[in-house]
């Protein structure tokens, strides 16, 4: 099946093309941006209609192409501009400067990156973007800037710039994503990680998984590191010291892939994800899509009733009408991240999230029939690691020693 491009990589190049018009008066098609996965796109890249818009901008356009999956963006314009900073230092967008609610870089300090219509603004904790701010995630603001930032120093510019993103009609789009849920509100977030859309045949993926696993097999491994995605991938280099080379993605489908790992006799597994994801298997589900339901936060809150039921480890005790008000704000939360700062809040994240990661590597360990050592590591993009199996720590040290 045909891959496609994600919203971070598209609007990278609307940014790139925008960048050339503005530092250099020359307009290009096709612009070449890299993806953080490795690797180049070229996309082709035009002027929007009107190519002067109201507000002064030359904007550009791209063409969202999400291959064969059934992305809801497939066709979006993504459409960027870039103008001097000292046109806007007068008026109201100046004060949004002062305020902070631009996003900026360590790294290109002269650049500065707004949303705009179609872009959704956030309105709660526990996202990857603060409150305030406009929904354009990490990996997709790395990309802007430094997509935008090699080619201002290539070309000896001076001054500040400011970058804009918007999608037309994403307000409208955005009703048929979780973003209301989640209290993105106004438009679609930019979105992506590894800048590649892959399509989500379950087929072709459970072959995938199935091959590499056999594959590593074959090769004469006995142990395997599970990860479900980019951001499980991710952490395994950048906090863990482990190369993602020997990471297997499971996507979705853990109990598929611990039980393939089990026929490949695979003796050892390391299993790091995130637990926004990981947490729905500590409820028994052996796919983590959202197709096949949600208690993420029922299930956090009987760690929790768990937890408070031993009190040497919780340590901290609550009286059972403090219990009911936190299990009532958990189930409350609509993001993992916020419940966990509500439990961070109180004093008790650190063993309501061990008993939760516990309860995972037990349902993992049912899956596998006891038949291989699992070790769970759970972590957050907020809050770092958040609980670790008992043996985990010995694992990933032997992981460590194997590169050296």
């Amino acid at each position: 099946m045909r891959s496609g491009y994600t919203t971070g990589t598209c609007a990278a190049a609307a940014v790139l093309a925008a960048a050339w018009h503005t530092f250099a008066g020359r307009d290009s098609s096709r612009c070449q941006v890299e993806l953080p996965g490795g690797g180049k796109a070229e996309i082709e890249a035009r002027r929007a209609e009107p190519e002067t818009a109201a507000d002064g901008c030359v904007w550009f356009s791209v063409k969202k192409d999400a291959g064969d999956d059934p992305d809801i963006t497939d066709g979006a314009l993504i459409q960027a501009a870039v103008e001097p900073l000292e046109k806007r230092e007068q008026d109201d967008r100046g004060r949004e400067r002062e305020e902070g609610l631009w996003y900026r870089s360590e790294e290109y300090p002269f650049l500065f990156l707004t949303g705009g219509p179609g872009i959704g603004v956030v309105t709660r904790p526990g996202l990857a973007c603060p409150p305030g701010f406009y929904a354009i995630n990490p990996v997709p603001r790395t990309m802007i800037f430094r997509t935008a930032g090699q080619l201002y120093r290539s070309l000896g510019m001076r001054g500040d710039y400011l970058i804009r993103i918007r999608i037309p009609g994403g307000e409208a789009l955005a009703e048929k994503t979780f973003n209301p849920k989640l209290g993105i509100c106004g438009g679609l977030s930019v979105l992506g990680t590894s800048g590649i859309v892959r399509p989500m045949s379950e087929e072709a993926l459970t072959e995938t998984i199935r091959l590499e696993i056999h594959m590593r097999a074959a090769a004469g491994e006995n142990s395997l590191i599970l990860v479900p995605g980019n951001y499980g991938e991710r952490f395994l280099k950048e906090n863990l010291g482990i190369s993602p080379k020997w990471a297997v993605h499971c996507s979705n489908f853990v109990a598929f892939s611990i039980r393939t790992a089990v026929r490949e006799n695979m003796k050892h597994i390391l299993f790091t994800g995130h637990m926004g994801k990981l947490v729905k298997v500590a409820g028994g589900a052996p796919n983590t899509h959202s197709r096949y339901g949600d208690r993420r936060m029922e299930i956090l809150a009987e760690s929790l009733e768990r937890t408070a039921g031993d009190p040497e480890r919780l340590q901290k005790s609550l009286s059972r009408a403090d219990l009911e008000d936190v299990k009532r704000q958990i189930l409350a939360c609509n993001t993992v991240d916020g419940a966990i700062g509500i439990l961070d809040g109180k004093g008790i994240r650190e063993p309501v999230m061990a008993d939760v990661t516990e309860r995972i590597r037990e349902q993992m360990d049912r899956w596998s029939g006891g038949k291989t050592e699992i070790q769970v590591l759970t972590f957050s993009e907020v809050y770092g690691i958040l609980g670790m199996s008992s043996r985990c720590g010995l694992m990933i040290e032997k992981w460590r020693k194997r590169q050296r």
